[in-house]
């Protein structure tokens, strides 16, 4: 179901996205802007998961 393959995306993306975060208040925003710039393919991850919430 749609439903069921929008969970399975949110899951897989964010699995992705917290191996590259940081979750520091000095280095939050850093950390995002890392993952947009420099992970391969980052930016995609990152837009797929504020799309998909």
């Amino acid at each position: 179901s749609l439903l069921g393959m929008c969970l399975g995306i949110q899951i897989v993306t964010g699995l992705f996205l917290a191996m590259h975060y940081t979750a520091n208040v000095e280095l939050a925003f850093s950390s995002v802007a890392h993952i947009c710039r420099d992970v391969n393919y980052g930016w995609l991850l990152r837009t797929m998961h504020a799309n998909g919430a």
